[in-house]
């Protein structure tokens, strides 16, 4: 028995609830002929009192690879919370494609459509081989007992060989991932994300505490995934930003303040002087 299906197996003895040991439901087809793939329109926020977002509204496209920046406090966090649906909002509209309306969705079921999330601070398995973390991640769809019999198939692994590819840690495959880099663990919770087959992705500061090298490689990955999938990054380094960056959301006290590209968005006076602290 693999050591993956070791660990599904302590994760039910331990009575931890995961979505990968919940048995999943069949998820509606998503639908982006019609216009963008993520509709957020007049979102609004308040945490006793304060809001956090403010009658946002954003539109990204299929396949587009979409950067947000802001100051801290601008909304960022929330929104994305609003989007995976760990945050209702108090009122406005969230529909990912014309058919999946994510407020009325859970977390699970959101994830299971379509969408995944990687947080700033990476989440892999330390004690699991980079193969095994990979493997892994083909379990989400599928309930304990079907994971339990599971054994991959070609097609299965011919997945798992391209998206080690892709996050460049083919060298690595048999290595415990404890003993990866930072940057690398980054790279390897995105390569576990892609084995979900996700249509849009939320990534939050993926280069924050990266080399200057695993940064370059960072944004070649993120660019290379547009596309095939939506990418939504939201990053403070500007330099990365302006690296990957086809059009930029500026958010601002839960609005959004600017939008276009870099260069657009940096020779704005109001994100010079909100974003950037300088004034005309």
């Amino acid at each position: 028995m693999s050591r993956v299906i070791e660990m599904l197996q302590e994760f039910r003895r331990r009575d931890r609830v995961f979505p990968f040991i919940q048995e999943a439901a069949p998820a509606p087809l998503l639908d982006a002929r019609h216009g963008p793939i993520l509709y957020i329109e007049d979102v609004t926020k308040s945490f006793d009192g304060f809001k956090a977002l403010d009658a946002l509204t954003l539109y990204v496209d299929d396949g587009e690879l979409r950067c947000i920046i802001g100051p801290n406090g601008a909304g960022k966090t929330t929104l994305m919370d609003v989007i995976t649906g760990k945050t209702q909002p108090d009122a406005g509209l969230a529909w990912f494609g014309s058919r999946m309306n994510l407020l009325r969705m859970s977390e699970h079921a959101i994830a299971q459509a379509g969408i995944g999330r990687k947080f700033q601070k990476p989440t892999v398995y330390e004690n699991l081989t980079v193969q095994e973390n990979l493997e892994l991640a083909m379990h989400t769809d599928r309930g304990l007992l079907r994971s339990l019999f599971w054994h991959m198939g070609g097609e299965q692994r011919d997945q798992l060989d391209e998206v080690m590819e892709l996050i460049g840690l083919e060298q690595r495959r048999h290595k415990e991932a404890g003993s990866l880099s930072h940057g690398e663990k980054q790279w390897l919770e995105i390569g576990s994300l892609l084995m979900q087959n996700p249509r849009l992705l939320l990534v939050d500061e993926p280069v924050a505490g990266m080399t200057g090298h695993e940064t370059e490689q960072t944004a070649e990955l993120l660019v290379s995934l547009a596309g095939k999938h939506s990418v939504v990054v939201v990053e403070h380094d500007m330099d990365f930003v302006r690296s990957i960056a086809r059009k930029v959301t500026v958010l601002h006290q839960g609005s959004v303040l600017a939008e276009g590209s870099m260069d657009q968005v940096q020779n704005d006076p109001r994100v010079r002087e909100v974003y950037l602290g300088e004034e005309d």
